[in-house]
């Protein structure tokens, strides 16, 4: 497992995939705070409007480590994962519209999380794989919902129930539920120790230099957009 204690002397090695995201970003900040060494994936390094917020956090010009990384393309997770004790996986599309539903937001959900979870089958020394799924996963299950719901393990988001009503908002959680579907029963067949997070709306004091994705929707609600 992945030792709260930290990395003490940057030995330790864990990769963030999507690093320029809200939480990926802090992920990177707090791992790079216990003295882990952090293998970053992004889309494009060259990208500064990306990554600049990441090179300038404290331990970054020590123990910060960029490299490509495209969701849809099998194996160009392993240079980043190779030698890495964990995996935290944040990266996927987060959109309210799309034009192409298949090829925007479930093609990379589903696929790149199997990405990720094929690259941390080749190498033994990953102990944990951290997928950062959503509330959507879980809420969506066209189930009556009352007071006494108790939502554990064994709830997920219905992708017949999200496909029937073909509305804009349930493609994200369609894509979001069968990438966590995929990842179980991946995870299972090949021994490897997972963990899922299901976060709802995430706010709070961010490090990216301009509005990422996730914060622009949160402001849309409480502005009235």
């Amino acid at each position: 497992m992945i030792s709260t204690n930290g990395g003490g002397d940057g030995k330790v090695a864990v990769c963030v995939t999507g690093a320029s995201g809200f939480i990926a970003s802090w992920l990177v900040k707090l791992l790079l705070q216990r003295g882990y060494t952090v293998n970053a994936t992004v889309r494009d390094p060259s990208d500064e409007k990306k990554t600049t917020h990441l090179l300038g956090l404290d331990g970054a010009k020590e123990r910060l480590h960029l490299f490509k990384a495209n969701l849809l393309e099998e194996g160009s997770f392993d240079s980043a994962i190779e030698g890495c004790v964990g995996v935290f996986h944040t990266a996927s599309p987060v959109a309210l519209s799309t034009v192409d539903p298949q090829a925007e937001m479930i093609d990379p959900a589903v696929k790149g999380t199997l990405n990720v979870l094929k690259s941390c089958a080749k190498y033994p020394s990953v102990k944990r794989m951290v997928l950062t799924s959503s509330v959507a996963s879980v809420v969506y299950t066209g189930k009556p919902v009352d007071q006494d719901s108790v939502a554990d393990e064994t709830w997920l988001s219905d992708p017949e129930f999200c496909k029937e009503h073909k509305s804009p908002q349930l493609w994200y959680p369609l894509g979001k539920t069968l990438a966590e579907m995929a990842a179980w029963d991946f995870a299972k067949e090949n021994g490897i120790d997972m963990v899922t997070i299901h976060p709802g709306f995430v706010i709070g004091p961010f490090l990216h230099p301009a509005l990422c994705t996730s914060v622009g929707m949160i402001l849309s609600l409480v502005n009235g957009k």
